[in-house]
């Protein structure tokens, strides 16, 4: 690995999987709730009808939406979508009373309706309920959400990720975006630009031209610029990127010298990176503004890869110091730092949980890659996957989900996006329409 790119029911009767430690069946007061723990039993059954369209033209709009909803749930592995044509009642109107019987006798534990409406103006109200079936109440208030036609999917991924948050009490990552380096062409000519898309690969929109190799794109904590490496220059270079205008600048790092591995810091301010000079790789910080630089290591081994934690208290590096790349965590503002990682084979670009409960990493033991997490302390290492490479674990902005990068072995072979939930369960492809690697997961939009 090379310094640049090493790169829920189910309360009442039964458990599904996430990652974090054990937990016991909530009934939240006799109502729906699933705990995400480390056992894994079946998924959630729930019953998703087709929203309602309340206004002229809306059914197509309703459609969408509730398949959306749909997608958005089921592909966590939590749940599980009870066919239409299994349904006893039918939902003809939002304000239609429940026949919970009805939904109890399909083994629902879940109900899902909404609504869909569009103005002339071409703007679309959504609205939703979220039933437990079993208690025989609706779980929460209603909520509606109001907006362009342009921004349904946010909607929907808006209303998925309520219906996360009420049944598992954690937050959702379903409205969120992804940016990431797309890849065209032969392996050995490959072009490659920065693109964007929401986390499921819809919406794809591309920020830079492929005129010069990019790498290692990060989003800033509000999600409103991204860090990335570029060889434009003939060197690598650290640009800051401004989603909404694509207007960019480099941070002001002296002629010759190499700065890449860019992070942000929980305050959005602060920028951490790797700087060679003179052949000597090391951790330097400053301004997003390019102000205030700070050295903060001084050694002749390579010290790369940072990420802070979510208190931005201390980071974690890969570092050789050790002879091999291994993982250090150390105070953001510098000093010793502490080996973390004991396991056979090389570590490398590790990522901090916005949890604050588990590190990622890439992996390289015996001829195959893997992504793992571990403790803060280095202290039970799981490998979530393996293959003959995987690399570059992100984090969803809930903490449970990793997508990373996996490129297939050969001439021909090609890298793509993949996402793996952080018990290395329900490991799947995200869409991006071609090539694709280092991934980035932004936060929840506003």
């Amino acid at each position: 690995m090379t310094p640049v790119k090493t790169l829920a029911r189910l309360a009442l009767t039964a458990l599904v999987a996430l990652a974090t430690p054990p937990a016991a069946i909530a009934q939240d007061s006799g109502r729906l709730r699933l705990e995400i723990t480390d056992a894994v039993i079946e998924p959630m059954p729930i019953a998703v009808p087709q929203f309602i369209a309340e206004s002229a033209g809306a059914s197509d709009m309703a459609a969408r939406i509730s398949q959306v909803v749909v997608d958005d749930l089921i592909g966590t592995g939590l749940f599980r979508q009870i066919p239409s044509d299994a349904f006893i009642s039918q939902v003809t109107a939002f304000s239609s009373p429940v026949q919970y019987a009805d939904w109890k006798a399909i083994n629902a534990q879940a109900l899902i309706t909404g609504a869909v409406s569009t103005d002339a103006n071409g703007l679309i109200n959504v609205k939703f309920r979220l039933y437990d079936v079993f208690a025989g109440q609706e779980l929460g208030d209603g909520l509606q959400f109001a907006g362009t036609q342009e921004g349904w999917r946010r909607m929907a991924h808006k209303v998925a990720d309520a219906v996360y948050n009420r049944i598992t009490g954690e937050g959702g990552y379903f409205d969120s975006r992804v940016v990431y380096v797309a890849e065209a062409g032969p392996k050995d000519q490959r072009q490659k630009r920065l693109g964007i898309m929401d986390y499921d690969g819809a919406n794809v929109q591309y920020l830079t031209d492929s005129s010069a190799i990019v790498l290692a794109p990060r989003f800033s904590p509000t999600g409103d610029r991204i860090l990335y490496t570029s060889y434009e220059t003939g060197f690598p270079r650290i640009y800051v990127l401004d989603v909404a205008s694509v207007g960019r600048r480099a941070l002001p790092i002296p002629d010759g010298d190499m700065a890449f591995s860019p992070r942000f810091g929980p305050d959005g301010n602060t920028v951490v990176f790797s700087l060679t000079q003179g052949g000597n790789t090391d951790l330097w910080r400053m301004t997003v503004d390019g102000a205030s630089p700070v050295r903060l290591t001084n050694a002749p081994s390579i010290e790369t890869a940072p990420s802070f934690s979510p208190d931005g208290s201390r980071i974690v590096i890969e570092s050789d110091r050790s002879g091999t790349p291994q993982l250090y965590v150390m105070d953001a503002n510098g000093g010793e730092a502490t080996r973390i990682s004991f396991g056979q084979g090389r570590y490398g670009t590790p990522v901090w949980s916005p949890r604050g409960d588990l590190i990622a990493f890439t992996k390289q033991n015996k001829g195959r890659f893997h992504i793992g997490v571990m403790r803060v302390d280095g202290s039970e290492e799981r490998l979530l996957t393996a293959s003959f490479l995987d690399e570059g674990p992100t984090w969803s902005p809930n903490g449970r989900v990793i997508m990373f990068t996996r490129e297939t072995q050969g001439a021909g072979g090609e890298a793509r996006l993949y996402s793996v939930d952080s018990t290395g369960r329900n490991l799947k492809p995200v869409s991006t329409g071609g090539a694709a690697s280092d991934p980035a997961w932004g936060p929840l939009q506003k």
